[in-house]
């Protein structure tokens, strides 16, 4: 199947929920991360004479994260559309979010703190929806801004980092190719996407590695 196969079916439309993640550069060591969870109804789904798409759920998570360790500094929880008056006031028990780590045990901790009756289902999944955005904001806070000089990537300095990529899945398993390659002192090569792109622009690995991409 295709990505194109995945866009519309050619069935009746249950429902529709959307994530959309975004993540900001707040400082230095410092970013923001801003989810969305939105579950839309099709048009007659509940009302059968109503011609227009019916929100259900709009809600957003703001935190803010500092680095290196990962921490969640700051959390605001706004429900902007929900189905009962009682909904909104659990938005303060997100608060226990500050303190927690976003890195490894992250999703565990999410659950056990707002879960079932302890939190909103629709909050608590965009939660654990935007902990993948917290580890790609991290590779990309490393990259060099405006002015700065960026870090050549070498084989010691790939070693270092690769550290937060261990056991996040079989590519990165601790016993698995990429980690051996480090092992047999080889460069792990830019991504798939990353190579397309630099043979499009006329660069060459080295350009990804000297401008201090990972």
């Amino acid at each position: 199947m295709s990505a194109a196969e995945l866009d519309e079916l050619d069935l009746p439309l249950l429902h529709t929920r959307t994530y959309e993640v975004r993540s900001y550069r707040q400082s230095d060591s410092e970013f923001r991360l801003r989810g969305r969870v939105t579950d839309v109804k099709p048009p007659g789904n509940f009302i059968a004479e109503d011609p227009e798409p019916m929100t259900i759920h709009d809600m957003v998570v703001d935190i803010v994260v500092e680095m290196p360790a990962m921490v969640i500094t700051a959390a605001e929880v706004v429900m902007a559309t929900h189905p009962h008056h009682h909904c909104p006031s659990v938005v303060e028990h997100y608060q226990k979010l500050i303190g927690l780590s976003i890195a490894r045990g992250y999703t565990h901790r999410v659950r056990e703190l707002f879960g079932g009756p302890n939190g909103c289902t629709h909050t608590t999944a965009l939660l654990v929806a935007m902990a993948p955005v917290a580890h790609q904001s991290m590779w990309s806070m490393m990259r060099p801004v405006e002015g700065e000089a960026p870090v050549e990537i070498t084989l010691e300095v790939q070693r270092e980092r690769m550290v937060w990529n261990k056991n996040t899945c079989h590519v990165w398993a601790e016993d698995g190719p990429m980690f051996a390659s480090l092992e047999r002192g080889e460069m792990i090569p830019p991504p798939k996407w990353g190579v397309e792109r630099l043979e499009q622009l006329g660069l060459s690995v080295e350009d990804w590695y000297r401008r201090g991409a990972r």
